[in-house]
């Protein structure tokens, strides 16, 4: 979700507060209403995918995408997105929205929007099925304006408008439950308690899904409580979903080891919310690999249990890499948002790191159409190798070396990678597959 938008600066990076216990598989922890809900080893019906396949996920948009017609570019692009090695595209929001981007959803039902008409839409994702890449929806359920007003909904209308929204809201006028996450004074926020909110999300994701929709990436999930996230995931049954939960950075911006674990604990006490449901992206990773390759400190790269230090090192099934989004980075065009972009010379590095690693990655779309042919080549040999070597969100890391100068690593005991200037080698039985400036990837 953009973070700048409005009046919303003040609200950038407020998430809930998380507990200071990391929480691991088959541990179990109570919700807002004190339910109780028990982690799995896995993913349940309402998630798959990663855990048996090798799945690469594209970011199918930046934030001026819209200027030059979204799905036109996305259909005209679904073979080379297919031989990129992409399985699944992450689209913007489809709905008619008060904002150009599509952040700021109206009615829910009508297609038509800056991003392109319903038949442009509908022809983008049957390329991409006929591809066999699977289109993702970006849910935006947290917020809603109205058609003509702050909170006259229609397509769909709720039950009761009025009691859809939270008594809290800016409006006034809202007669539901109070809001059971962060506000987001731009919108009326909805109060997923009401079963009238509930059942309109669930037939609107069941429409999209009739529409050629196979999963789902929901937008501002610190906006609401995490379990109905599994509630809808439950009812729609998603190849894949993942949520943007973007936790604040709190105090040394430079910490590492145990001085991140709250960070990721975030992401850890949502996924929990969801039972289990969802992935999430993992902001962690990025915020300490932006920081090992920017200033050679890729002993930041390894946490004091010899794990990955994101979210990857403790539930990386879980979990959904990347180095920038279309609110990170930057865009063709006026720059875009680029709020925490990662270094532009150091995105060769990143993505032999992200798409060698647990964990389901992520690449952006400017990364691989609009950089060059040189940086999407290399992306596209990564991503060959991952799946050549049956890579995947669960494949076993042994970190061999994480220092000053260089991170190593052997995945799935038959793929080596470096990152960082300093020198290292997997040995013999070894074959170097593909290098570049300060990384190298072998096989075996």
């Amino acid at each position: 979700m953009m973070k700048k938008l409005l009046v919303l600066v003040l609200f950038t990076f407020f998430m809930f507060s998380c507990t200071s216990n990391f929480v691991d598989d088959q541990v179990k922890q109570e919700d807002s209403k004190s339910e109780e809900v028990l982690l799995l080893n896995g993913p349940e019906k309402a998630y798959s995918g990663t855990v048996t396949t090798t799945d690469v996920l594209l970011q199918g948009f930046h934030w001026n995408t819209w200027k030059y017609g979204t799905w036109n570019i996305i259909k005209n692009n679904a073979v080379n997105i297919k031989n990129g090695g992409f399985t699944m595209i992450w689209l913007p929001p489809p709905s008619k929205s008060a904002d150009s981007n599509g952040y700021l959803p109206g009615q829910w039902r009508n297609y038509e929007s800056t991003r392109g008409t319903t038949a442009q839409l509908q022809a983008a994702l049957n390329a991409l099925n006929t591809n066999g890449v699977k289109p993702l929806c970006d849910i935006v359920i947290n917020h809603r304006v109205g058609t003509t007003g702050w909170g006259d909904f229609s397509l769909p209308a709720f039950a009761d408008n009025f009691k859809a929204v939270t008594k809290n809201d800016e409006w006034g006028q809202g007669t539901g439950n109070y809001d059971s996450g962060t506000n987001y004074p731009a919108g009326r926020d909805l109060d997923h308690s009401q079963a009238s909110v509930q059942t309109e999300i669930k037939n609107w994701l069941n429409q999209l899904k009739g529409m050629g929709y196979k999963g789902w990436r929901y937008d501002y999930i610190h906006g609401f409580n995490g379990s109905y996230i599994g509630k809808y995931n439950d009812a729609t049954a998603p190849y894949f979903s993942v949520g943007e939960l973007w936790p604040d950075i709190i105090g040394d911006y430079y910490a590492s080891g145990y001085g991140v674990n709250y960070h990721r604990q975030k992401l850890m006490d949502w996924i929990n919310a969801t039972g289990g449901k969802s992935t999430a992206f993992d902001f962690t990773t990025k915020w300490q690999l932006q920081l090992a390759v920017s200033r050679s400190e890729y002993w930041r790269m390894k946490d004091p249990n010899g794990k990955a230090i994101g979210a990857i090192g403790w539930w990386p099934q879980m979990s959904t890499t990347f180095l920038d989004n279309h609110d990170t980075g930057p865009s063709p065009g006026d720059g875009g948002q680029n709020h925490w972009p990662f270094p532009g010379d150091k995105l060769e590095e990143g993505y032999a790191y992200i798409l060698t690693h647990p964990g389901t990655p992520t690449v952006y779309w400017p990364h691989y159409f609009d950089y060059g042919t040189a940086l999407q080549g290399k992306i596209k040999t990564l991503i060959a190798l991952r799946k050549e070597k049956g890579i995947r969100s669960t494949s076993t890391l042994n970190i061999v070396a994480a220092d000053s100068s260089k991170y190593a690593a052997i995945i799935n005991g038959n793929l080596a990678m470096k990152i960082g200037p300093g020198s290292w080698s997997p040995g013999t039985g070894w074959t170097l597959r593909t290098s570049g400036n300060n990384w190298a990837v072998w096989t075996k």
